[in-house]
């Protein structure tokens, strides 16, 4: 019993580490074909937006993000600030074009991988915590409801990558992710922010919306941090389940036709 235990533990192992495979539906490109990559890729985002959890793809019309320290002032003097996101969700990634692909080639660590891509808005929703104090005569100590809205979304990411081997098949192991982002227009929501006080409230909302270029500006950092940890979740599980030989056809079958 205890044989034939293992040995269906074994069979089963094996069946799934060979079953990670794309759906037929998807078109296989040969490797370093940026134009046909970058049309499967769209076909993809279009066609599963819910994922596909058999190859790791998870969804991307609704995106779960890592809490995010935003400001972490030292809390000292008559000015310091404390702002912290939590219960993130994103939307909006399902509208994604991509515009350009390069890379991916037969050894895809001699040479840097990049996308670029946009979407016409994308949306944060969660919740905020907020302490700090202003000019000595204002205490922050709020929490509540927050929404970012970005306008005309343009991304781009480069990718460097290492291959290991398993079942003698290579796959894909990311040690860098690099994103570059801009937008047109970024509308933000902070609910309750002076709890007691709704006019404060919108007064202070109004006064970030008016001036969003320069909080984008200053808090450039801390999101493309956010945002390195989303794309890396939307793409780190397909290169773990799904071989760099399995996405592609190789170029020597194209060299055997001719």
């Amino acid at each position: 019993m205890r044989k034939l235990l293992i040995l269906s533990m074994c069979l089963q192992l094996y069946i799934g580490s060979e079953c990670s495979t794309l759906p037929k539906k998807i078109k296989k490109c040969h490797f370093g074909d940026a134009t046909c990559i970058r049309d499967t890729a769209n076909a993809l985002i279009r066609s599963f937006p819910k994922g596909i959890p058999s190859v790791g793809f998870k969804p991307i019309d609704v995106v779960h993000v890592k809490d995010t320290v935003l400001i972490n002032d030292r809390q000292v003097g008559g000015a310091w600030y404390f702002f912290d996101l939590l219960n993130q969700i994103n939307y909006g990634f399902e509208n994604t074009t991509i515009t350009e692909i390069k890379g991916f080639d037969e050894d895809p660590s001699l040479t840097k991988i990049e996308v670029k891509g946009h979407l016409p808005r994308l949306i944060y929703r969660g919740t905020y915590n907020a302490q700090g104090r202003l000019l000595w005569l204002i205490n922050i100590n709020s929490s509540g409801v927050s929404e970012s809205e970005f306008l005309n979304f343009h991304f781009d990411f480069t990718l460097k990558v290492q291959t290991e081997y398993r079942n003698n098949k290579r796959y894909l192991k990311i040690y860098q992710l690099v994103p570059n982002i801009s937008v047109d227009r970024w509308i933000q929501w902070l609910e309750n922010f002076f709890p007691e006080n709704t006019d404060l409230t919108i007064f202070i909302n109004k006064i970030f919306n008016a001036n969003w270029v320069e909080f984008w500006n200053e808090l450039e950092k801390p999101i493309l941090e956010v945002f390195t940890g989303v794309f890396l979740s939307i793409i780190e599980d397909i290169f773990h389940n799904v071989s760099y030989d399995d996405m592609f056809l190789s170029n020597k079958y194209e060299n055997n036709d001719n």
